[in-house]
């Protein structure tokens, strides 16, 4: 992400709508047609929900991000500048809200902060959305980046400059063990 996503490791939500039962005066009448059970629906919905929120912080924690940011405008055949986000856990706060634990690391930055963040959902995907939000030692941001398949894209921008970010989640390699000398 970038320093935007900077968190951005960071939408709209939107809501799935379900049209049970609908009948118009040219449909003929069906006998067996069931009451829809409005309480089931909302446990089922809500049940759904909790199992994306939890998928969403086992997968994103202990994963690094790595990818692209762009200025403006990609000119060229050159690539734009790299930036990487190593998190180390994602938790749900209360309501939209989640805490992003991380290190970011772009330009000349590297910083460790927490991070307590909008969590905003299209659908099965989550999308991280701050507006004007700062972040210690780096700026105050806007940004929208969703996270899908591996994968996290969106646009971001700080004061009189944005742009696109891209890139890979992959999990976070274990260090290895260090020998103890005897």
């Amino acid at each position: 992400m970038t320093r935007a996503t900077a968190f951005s490791l960071v939408g709209m939500f939107v809501s799935t709508v379900l049209l049970n039962g609908v009948c118009c005066a040219a449909e003929p009448a069906v006998a067996d047609k069931k009451p829809v059970d409005k309480a089931a629906a909302e446990t089922t919905k809500t049940d759904a929900q909790a199992l994306l929120e939890k998928t969403f912080a086992e997968s994103m924690s202990g994963v690094t991000l790595t990818g692209h940011y762009t200025l403006g405008e990609i000119r060229g055949d050159k690539m734009p500048p790299a930036e990487k986000y190593n998190i180390s856990k994602v938790t749900k706060l209360d309501g939209d809200f989640w805490q992003f634990d991380v290190n970011i690391a772009y330009a000349d930055h590297d910083l460790t902060v927490p991070l307590k963040l909008e969590i905003k959902w299209a659908g099965d995907t989550p999308v991280v959305t701050l507006t004007k939000y700062t972040i210690p030692l780096l700026g105050t941001f806007t940004a929208r980046v969703l996270f899908y398949d591996n994968q996290y894209a969106g646009t971001w921008s700080g004061g009189d400059h944005g742009g696109q970010l891209f890139g890979k989640i992959a999990k976070t390699a274990a260090e290895p063990a260090k020998k103890v000398a005897k």
